[in-house]
């Protein structure tokens, strides 16, 4: 038993070679990087950094050219969110602005995407101030597509409103959702 570990420590320290000075083999350096004719002569080194390499590209096209979500769908979303986790704290309506709609967004930087049709109605903003655990907010939401839950005859300054806030962010909230209305 003792002949066969000395033979196979032999072998091991012939099989690769060391550099004296640093202990370290001789395909890599002082700096513990390995050459790069090293590293291509094994072929499963070269596969996985080609591999990763074509991995580092797609990530970065599928970021570049990703479909993005329309920003009146990641509202709805947060609407929607809100009103599922929300609190529902106590305030009042400080104004209704009506502003024009918006203009279509310039063209992307890689060429013409199908586009949907504008929205040519006027942007509603409610602005509204809520207070919670001695913090006043003053915020505002766009209520645009939520006509049918508000009446607008009846929306004035000073109303109380029920708004719903997020606990563990209270400047997140709404006074409006898709199935909910904090208006009276």
């Amino acid at each position: 038993m003792v002949g066969l570990t000395a033979s196979f420590r032999i072998r091991v320290n012939k099989a690769v070679a060391w550099n004296a000075a640093s202990a370290l083999p001789k395909c890599i350096d002082a700096e513990g990087v390995r050459s790069l004719k090293t590293l291509i002569a094994d072929w499963k080194v070269a596969v996985a950094m080609g591999a990763a390499a074509i991995a580092a590209i797609a990530m970065v096209a599928y970021a570049f050219f990703r479909p993005s979500e329309p920003p009146q769908e990641t509202e709805r979303k947060r609407r929607l969110q809100l009103n599922q986790i929300g609190r529902i704290a106590e305030g009042q309506v400080v104004e209704l602005v009506e502003h024009p709609p918006e203009e279509p967004l310039a063209k992307r930087m890689f060429g013409p995407r199908a586009r949907p049709i504008p929205d040519t109605r006027p942007r509603h903003l409610v602005s509204y101030s809520y207070a919670i655990s001695g913090v006043t907010y003053h915020t505002a939401q766009d209520i645009t597509g939520l006509e049918g839950q508000i009446r607008f005859e009846r929306l004035v300054t000073g109303q109380p409103a029920s708004i719903k806030y997020d606990p563990s962010n209270p400047s997140d909230s709404i006074i409006v959702a898709d199935d909910w209305s904090g208006l009276r």
